[in-house]
């Protein structure tokens, strides 16, 4: 079946960096739409960045732009988010997704949109 496994989360200071990693198994990897979402418990989950299954047009949220990007390899199975220049306010799980319905070379937004899930990776910003 299909299994997502994310890594790179840690504790890192206000405007450090990190790199946070998303394995794919199971799924045509290069056929699948990535995105990545966090969610502060208590909160609803909110978007972060998407790419399509080509790696063309990376797309991130209004919140991270200028300091998150997404990308991919598809000869890794693997997507990437680097986050750098970090906030506390970035503090959160963070969740891969795929999206595997669709034949269309185009990236998603909303989380009804892709068709699994891995189980989160924490990042925490403290100083």
């Amino acid at each position: 079946q299909v299994q997502l496994v994310e890594s790179g989360g840690g504790l890192v200071q206000p405007g450090g960096s990190l790199r946070l990693s998303c394995a794919a198994s199971g799924v045509t990897f290069g056929s699948c739409a990535m995105g990545w979402f966090r969610q502060v418990p208590g909160k609803e989950g909110e978007f972060v960045a998407a790419i399509s299954r080509s790696g063309g047009r990376p797309y991130s949220a209004g919140a991270v732009l200028g300091r998150f990007t997404i990308s991919r390899d598809n000869g890794k199975n693997t997507v990437f988010l680097q986050l750098n220049s970090l906030k506390l306010e970035d503090t959160a799980v963070y969740y891969c997704a795929a999206e595997g319905a669709r034949d269309i070379d185009i990236y998603f937004v909303r989380d009804e949109e892709y068709d699994y899930w891995g189980q989160g990776t924490q990042v925490t910003v403290s100083s």
